[in-house]
């Protein structure tokens, strides 16, 4: 991994790299690359628990693979209670998810331990690649979050796997002797929540079939709520047709 001279120079000056690791193949392959590069007590490692949304193993998947002890953080409000609470699902749009139960923990996180550690520099490391979207590809791969920085504080985002292709990154965890999460193997393409607003037909139904009790209380709160995670144009998709899959039937396998 060939280091971008703006980081080699925030390394010379103490700066604390935090990796946001959710479990998945980016997140995994770009903690073991770090580790190749970074001091090691330049590193942290913080995951944002979603709680019973995620894919359960997730965190001792984490655990197995990192030698830096991780930061389970959490937003202290649960995904389908805030969804619940509004009375609509996060959209493309308006992730709430993302801001409310991931970036909003993981900043925090952050800030405290920079001031424990009496640093000043925080690298903010996320495994996000162009070739995911369109909409990843145009982003800044390495730029000041100026919502984070202060007097006291220089945060920084980096995007260290960016330019990597999929194949890459399997390649990379195989190369250091690891196995991605096991969903991946089993169907999935990427990991995230489990029935994620973003995700593929082909993710939510293998959730579906892996979490049928997460899957009912889905569909459950849709039918509550009168909104669904899904449309078609100004029309509602609900998660059952959307999937193709009852959640009266009996998935696990």
């Amino acid at each position: 991994m060939i280091l971008p001279e703006a980081i080699k120079e925030l390394i010379q000056k103490g700066a604390i790299f935090y990796v946001s690791h959710s479990g998945g193949k980016d997140s995994q392959a770009m903690y073991s690359n770090l580790c190749k590069v970074i001091p090691p007590e330049q590193l942290v490692v913080i995951h944002a628990s979603l709680g019973e949304v995620e894919w359960p193993g997730v965190i001792d998947h984490i655990k197995r693979y990192v030698i830096h002890p991780p930061h389970i953080v959490s937003a202290g409000k649960s995904f389908l209670g805030m969804v619940e609470k509004r009375g609509m699902w996060p959209s493309a749009a308006y992730r709430q998810c993302t801001s409310d139960l991931k970036r909003g923990p993981i900043f925090k996180c952050i800030r405290a331990d920079l001031k424990a550690r009496g640093a000043t520099i925080a690298v903010n490391c996320m495994g996000i690649r162009a070739e995911e979207s369109n909409a990843r590809a145009k982003k800044n791969p390495f730029s000041l979050n100026k919502m984070q920085s202060c007097k006291t504080r220089d945060v920084w985002d980096w995007l260290p796997i960016f330019d990597l292709s999929t194949e890459q990154v399997f390649q990379t965890i195989q190369d250091a002797g690891e196995e991605p999460f096991w969903a991946y193997a089993d169907g999935n393409e990427r990991l995230s929540c489990v029935f994620c607003i973003m995700g593929s037909k082909n993710d939510l139904c293998h959730g579906a079939r892996q979490n049928p009790e997460l899957y009912r209380k889905y569909v459950e709160l849709e039918k509550k709520i009168g909104h669904t995670i899904f449309m078609k144009g100004k029309t509602s998709i609900p998660l059952e047709e959307y999937t193709g899959i009852s959640a009266d039937t009996n998935l696990r396998r």
